[in-house]
């Protein structure tokens, strides 16, 4: 198993696209490690999105990623990275395959409904502005916390 990260973007939260993302990262296989939902400050975004200070779209980025909610998430499965990224398709929707994530939710490049890491490394480092290490679970399986039986009414 491996472990990656996604971010469902402000646009595709606001217009209440959350849980259909979750239900296509769930038929597809992946696991909860961590999930949360954050607001992210100027300085947030422009830490997260670094590599790309010097590229015109750089501003727009840091915008739009303040504008709303987030839901940030580590996943699990065989081959994480490489599997996200093909669900999540091209980062143009327009040019993303039919059934993919961008291509059903996302509305343009930089409203492309969700994020995904593009490599192990870069998951890590990118899960790591926004989860401590406590946490992040082993896998989430969605069984009751409590170890004691759970009586049905």
């Amino acid at each position: 198993m491996s472990r990656t990260f996604t971010i469902i973007k402000p646009n595709a939260v606001s217009n209440g696209d959350t849980g259909q993302i979750l239900d296509m990262l769930a038929t597809a296989g992946f696991r909860l490690c961590a999930m949360k939902m954050v607001c992210l400050s100027r300085n947030d975004a422009e830490r997260f999105y670094a590599v790309h200070k010097d590229r015109p779209f750089f501003r727009r980025l840091v915008l739009f990623m303040t504008s709303g909610p987030v839901v940030v998430a580590i996943l699990e499965r065989e081959n994480a990275v490489e599997s996200l990224r093909q669900l999540v398709g091209n980062t143009d929707p327009a040019k993303a395959a039919e059934g993919t994530i961008r291509r059903k939710f996302g509305e343009s490049l930089t409203r492309n409904a969700i994020h995904a890491s593009d490599s192990d490394a870069n998951a890590r480092e990118e899960w790591s502005h926004f989860f401590a290490p406590e946490e992040i679970m082993e896998t989430v399986y969605w069984l009751p916390c409590s170890a004691e039986k759970i009586d049905s009414d």
